[in-house]
């Protein structure tokens, strides 16, 4: 679903949004945290892709992933937007722990805001995790297919390398 920005936002930075959750009611937990993108300040969601729901990455003793992305035009910093998205995860009882790739309530990580590099101890964008993850390339591929990865090449080119088996789009 994409939409028109208002005038004022036009000549904001495009940011790239992926969310994750497989606790506590993982789709209504991305659902939800869609409809609170549309609410941060100085910023327009463009565009969401489907949930897509697929095995986890890491330890799997754990419930399966609902991922998305989505599309926004923002006003803000990398790291306001990092610190905005952080709260919302906070609001969605996300727990952080020193398990990498744990089970979590809901995880936003900025993907690509505009074709900045950013590598700082708190965000590292373009998102380290982009050229191998396929729940993070399907949903993107979705909604921008031909999205350029800085040192990597098109979303689409990036999917096609990977296996995406695994993924059932759930709408």
């Amino acid at each position: 679903m994409t939409r028109e920005a208002p005038r004022t936002i036009r000549n904001r930075v495009l940011s790239y949004v992926g969310l994750g959750s497989n606790l506590d009611k993982p789709i209504e937990q991305i659902r939800d945290a869609l409809g609170e993108l549309e609410n941060l300040p100085e910023t327009v969601c463009m565009a969401r892709s489907s949930l897509y729901v697929n095995p986890p990455m890491g330890p799997q003793d754990q419930p399966d992933y609902v991922n998305a992305a989505a599309a926004l035009r923002t006003g803000l910093s990398a790291q306001a937007l990092l610190l905005a998205l952080q709260a919302i995860e906070n609001r969605h009882g996300r727990e952080r722990s020193d398990l990498r790739w744990g089970p979590r309530s809901l995880d936003l990580d900025i993907l690509l805001y505009a074709d900045h590099q950013i590598d700082t101890p708190s965000l590292q964008v373009p998102h380290p995790g982009i050229p191998t993850r396929a729940f993070v390339l399907l949903p993107l591929s979705e909604i921008a297919p031909e999205l350029h990865v800085p040192r990597h090449g098109s979303v689409r080119t990036l999917l096609d390398g990977i296996d995406h088996t695994s993924m059932t789009r759930l709408d």
